[in-house]
């Protein structure tokens, strides 16, 4: 997706390769609650995907931000506040399953729970009912959704701190190491050692300013506060 002005990216649970020169860029990441104010799709038909928001009709309610976003000269200030006018604009009354969704949310960054049967009660939504929602609005089942929080809890705790090893950072969920390498492989296509030795200067200092920011260093780990349906990164 070569020369875009604007990348939508659906919920991810395989990493993202993607190379750029000098550029100035603003990410805006739609937690559960923005995608349902936000877009009129289920989120798992994006889930894992990119899209052109110029081109796809779902999203063309972002192309009035994409296309006046930037001014004639760099202004972070005017820039934030664009995004912001634009989605306070756009917010509208609440939806019928925010407050299912809002539980679901607070139950999934919850390490207490660790299975299906454990989110489904902490969140109060019935079984089939938990399943339907994760698809619409979180964009995978609610057994991947907590395989995807115990591996983004290690890996956060591993590049929180540099001088940690992985035996250290590994999520009290993994019955063993293996099991951690495995889901390593699923959501990376390396191993641990591989990306341990890869460079990662933006990265790194990213998920800090996040954590310092927002509490959680990646938006998966991230519980909002009332309301709070987006997160932005500059």
């Amino acid at each position: 997706m070569a020369d875009l002005p604007a990348i939508f990216t659906g919920p991810t649970s395989r990493a993202v390769r993607f190379a750029t020169g000098t550029t100035r860029i603003w990410g805006i990441g739609l937690l559960p609650l923005g995608w349902a104010r936000f877009v009129d799709a289920a989120a798992g038909d994006f889930a894992d995907k990119q899209a052109d928001p110029l081109a796809a009709s779902v999203l063309s309610p972002f192309v009035p931000l994409i296309k006046g976003l930037f001014g004639a000269h760099p202004d972070a200030a005017a820039e934030l506040a664009r995004i912001e006018d634009h989605f306070e604009r756009r917010l509208g009354e609440p939806g019928p399953d925010e407050p299912r969704i809002a539980a679901i949310h607070a139950a999934l960054v919850d390490p207490a729970n660790a299975s299906v049967a454990a989110l489904g009660e902490a969140a109060g939504v019935a079984p089939h009912t938990l399943e339907r929602l994760c698809n619409r609005y979180f964009g995978f089942t609610p057994r991947l959704l907590l395989r995807r929080q115990r591996f983004m809890r290690s890996l956060a705790q591993y590049m929180l701190d540099p001088t940690s090893l992985w035996i250290d950072a590994i999520d009290g969920q993994y019955h063993d190491q293996a099991q951690f390498v495995r889901d390593f492989h699923r959501f990376m296509g390396m191993s641990p050692t591989d990306y341990a030795a890869m460079p990662k200067p933006v990265l790194s200092e990213v998920m800090r300013a996040r954590h310092q920011a927002a509490g959680a260093a990646v938006q998966a780990l991230h519980l909002p506060t009332a309301g709070q349906a987006t997160s932005v990164d500059h």
